[in-house]
């Protein structure tokens, strides 16, 4: 079995990529059990500069790396370095974990009482397409630097920065079977990961959906399950922010990645009162979004991943889709889609409650703080979102009364690799990223010595 990965900027068919069969998946999954067993024996130190020469070997790789996801996922070549740059500094920032993982002596009567932190075992990663490398990266950097073995499995449709990412492991000396990339499909790969009895935890990627058959698949054996699912994040404009700022930086909070991103921000919500006056400032800003070849330094945004995702997408813009305006888009071959504002009279517009996942963002006005964050917190989801207002008090007022797990303040940035990331209510569960992140990867052992 195996899968012709397609350029989504020509539609050319580009490498053909072997699927790993079950049995593939049973005997990577023997051999990591042995090479995390020797790696969790060796030195600390050891495994740091282990992981330093794998970051190192990243870095020499990023135009690589960067050049298969221009042609795999159609992202702009500037994000594409970013993202591989992004990868390198996620493994240099765990690299410094095997030497401060820190247990606690606890004052107790009679002894001394001590807590280790010991890896899980093998660990199986289950990637979304949207991003290939970086949430790759998020999952294996602080799993291996715990101790553990890691298998990866990409999305069917976008393998190939993950393919390099494991080859560049082995080079750089990662001992063979430690860290493993598995292409292939999810009713395959994915679900023996969740059944093998030797793979301790999933991390997974992805819809909401298919995260709920994974945390029920992964109960019958009480595995231990990291989830980062579906977003419905809001972009909330007061009117006192700066609305200039706030309306030229809101088409790259929903648009960057052509929309694909769980963090993207799709629903607008502006005070009434500057209502008007934000979607004068948004439309420019929107028609300025630079839409084309994902080669060109100069693009901004690329196509989407598929044909099958460009029609889902495109089924939101319908004849009866309240269209504010759109901006440009190639024509011909690709599967381009233009950056879309929708205007829609009722909260309960489907554009208001579903995860399009494309670059279609809708924007609607709400009243006052209450009704902000009554409108704000009116999805199953929670993942991110940002807050423009002068006001620092009404600022952390909202900020904490918004049921998310990732905000800013007048900004968008959502993700960095020194702090925590993850989603409240159907968003996700567990937290990824940040100094903690290791511990997710390890379970807590107390030990007792008696004094006499």
């Amino acid at each position: 079995m195996s899968y012709t990965v397609i350029n989504p900027a020509t539609e050319e068919a580009m490498e053909t990529v072997e699927h790993v069969d079950l049995e593939g998946v049973d005997a990577a999954v023997a051999l990591a059990t042995k090479a995390q067993k020797e790696w969790a024996r060796l030195n600390p130190a050891d495994r740091a500069a282990a992981l330093r020469r794998f970051a190192d070997a990243v870095d020499g790789d990023v135009e690589t790396l960067a050049q298969l996801e221009v042609r795999n996922s159609g992202h702009p070549i500037g994000q594409a370095r970013w993202e591989a740059e992004h990868v390198r500094n996620v493994l240099e920032y765990y690299a410094a974990t095997p030497e401060r993982m820190f247990g606690k002596q606890i004052p107790v009567a009679g002894g001394i009482d001590m807590t280790f932190q010991e890896p899980l075992g093998v660990v199986g990663v289950i990637t979304p397409w949207n991003f290939p490398m970086t949430i790759a990266a998020w999952g294996f950097a602080p799993a291996l630097a715990a101790g553990n073995a890691v298998l990866l499995k990409p999305a069917e449709w976008t393998p190939l920065s993950s393919i390099r990412l494991g080859q560049l492991a082995l080079e750089s000396g990662l001992p063979e079977g430690l860290f493993q990339v598995l292409p292939g499909k999810g009713s395959i790969v994915g679900e023996r990961f969740v059944t093998h009895e030797s793979i301790r935890k999933v991390v997974f990627t992805g819809s909401t959906e298919v995260g709920k058959k994974i945390m029920a698949g992964c109960a019958h054996q009480v595995k231990r399950v990291t989830l980062e699912l579906g977003g419905k994040s809001a972009n909330i404009v007061f009117a006192d922010a700066d609305l200039e700022k706030a309306a030229a930086t809101a088409p790259y909070a929903v648009f960057e990645n052509a929309g694909q991103d769980c963090c993207a921000r799709s629903r607008i919500l502006v005070e009434r009162k500057a209502y008007d006056r934000f979607l004068e400032l948004l439309e420019p800003a929107v028609k300025g979004v630079k839409v084309g070849d994902p080669t060109l330094e100069s693009t901004e945004m690329g196509p989407l991943v598929s044909k099958g995702h460009f029609d889902s997408v495109s089924s939101f813009i319908d004849s009866d889709a309240p269209v504010a305006f759109r901006g440009s888009a190639p024509e011909g071959d690709g599967f381009w889609f233009a950056p879309t504002v929708l205007t829609p009279t009722s909260r309960k517009h489907r554009s208001m409650t579903e995860e399009i996942f494309g670059p279609v963002v809708s924007v609607v006005p709400f009243d006052d703080e209450a009704d902000a964050l009554e409108l704000t917190n009116s999805t199953e989801y929670g993942l991110s979102g940002s807050i423009w207002t002068r006001d620092v008090g009404r600022a952390i007022r909202i900020a904490r009364g918004v049921e998310s797990g990732n905000l800013s303040v007048n900004s968008h940035s959502s993700v960095r690799y020194n702090t925590p990331f993850g989603g409240f209510k159907q968003s996700g569960l567990g937290r990824e990223l940040g100094p903690d992140a290791h511990l997710a990867f390890t379970e807590t052992k107390n030990v007792f010595i008696p004094a006499d």
